[in-house]
């Protein structure tokens, strides 16, 4: 059986109604409203909601539902805690996550340590190692190598952006396969491309999981993918358009990939038509809500401090007119809140994988000296 989305037993929550969509089905959305929160909690089945769920007539439901990070990483990272702990009980060690900080970024530093802090939160021991920004390629790499040669390290993740005389493909490439846990090594990025096991990268592994979790169709839907960087954008396109028998399921959608050179209207013809519409870019105000179906998905992954005209303070916004897309859109993520919650959860599930990708590898090493050593005997 394809491994899809069991709509039968998780995904319990159809696309949203508007007033304005008379077309749209019949169905459980079309009697269920949230009464205390706006916000969905995706993955759990409806007698375990924390909430009640009131039937309101549907000419009241108007609005997207917005669906929480925060709550949906919980339950991740309350899984990964789980299995860390189940894994030291069988007698392995706890897995460790080493980082390497290169500068005083300090978007970087903040990311770090929010990665850090959730390590421990999920029983995953970690440590940051911190380098000036002028410190060479050629050292780094050789200390990715000591890293990689380190037993006792199982996750490792060189956090970017690097000074501009670092070639950060070579780094990321430097990172043992096994131990990529931001899934960037050219060895993941071709197995993911493969439909093959892999370390996926972060961020498009978490919108994958809110996609699913939150039970939005994808077979044979139409999604657009605004953004084709090859840590975000193009993993995510991957992840949507391939097959959902294979190795490595995917969501069978029908994708296409939009960026900067592509006109805006030219960008609002096909998100005109799109099931599912992804924002990666980087550009706020990029997707209004002329530019949307009625009840189509809208995930927002993008991230962009802008100035707020009323307070004139920094503010974090995506790359969705949030407040308009959500009058339209039948599911809808927030930033920050949304996509950013699951891509630091997802790096746990990423170190847990490799952890025993690591002891299997040693295993397998250990055998193989074994068995060189009776022969040469």
């Amino acid at each position: 059986m394809r491994n899809q989305q069991n709509l039968a037993s998780e995904s319990f929550v159809q696309p949203r109604p508007t007033e304005r969509d008379s077309a749209r089905p019949f169905s459980l959305g079309r009697l269920l409203h949230l009464s205390q929160s706006g916000t969905f909690t995706p993955g759990l089945p409806l007698n375990k909601l924390p909430w009640t769920w009131n039937p309101l007539p549907a000419m009241l439901i108007s609005e997207a539902v917005v669906i929480s990070g925060k709550k949906l990483a919980e339950q991740i990272k309350q899984e990964v805690r789980q299995e860390v702990e189940e894994w030291v009980a069988s007698g392995n060690k706890r897995p460790h996550l080493s980082v390497v900080l290169v500068g005083e970024n300090p978007a970087s530093h903040s990311y770090v340590l929010n990665k850090t802090r959730t390590a421990a939160d999920v029983g995953i021991s970690s440590e940051t190692i911190m380098k000036p920004a002028s410190i060479s390629e050629e050292e780094l790499l050789s200390l990715i190598s000591k890293l990689n040669n380190d037993d006792n390290v199982d996750g490792l993740l060189v956090q970017l952006p690097l000074p501009e005389h670092i070639d950060e493909r070579r780094i990321c490439n430097a990172v043992s396969p096994d131990k990529d846990v931001d899934g960037f090594h050219v060895i993941n990025v071709g197995r993911m491309c493969l439909d093959q096991n892999s370390m996926l990268p972060a961020t498009p592994w978490g919108v994958w999981e809110i996609i699913k979790r939150t039970g939005i169709p994808t077979l044979g839907k139409n999604v657009v993918v605004a953004g084709r960087s090859k840590n975000v954008g193009m993993p995510i396109a991957m992840l949507l358009h391939t097959d959902g028998a294979h190795e490595r399921p995917g969501g069978d959608a029908t994708v296409t990939i939009s960026h900067r050179y592509t006109p805006r209207e030219q960008l609002k013809k096909h998100t005109a038509l799109a099931d599912i519409v992804i924002s990666a870019a980087g550009i706020p105000n990029l997707i209004t809500e002329d530019m949307i179906k009625e009840g189509a998905a809208v995930i927002d992954v993008g991230i962009n401090r802008i100035q707020d005209p009323i307070t004139a303070k920094p503010k974090l916004v995506g790359d969705v007119d949030f407040e308009g897309v959500k009058k339209k859109a039948s599911y809808i993520t927030p930033v920050p809140g949304g996509v950013g919650p699951m891509t630091v959860a997802m790096l746990m599930k990423n170190t847990i994988i490799a952890a025993k990708k690591v002891l299997k590898l040693h295993e397998r090493e250990a055998l193989k000296s074994k068995e060189l050593g009776v022969a040469s005997n």
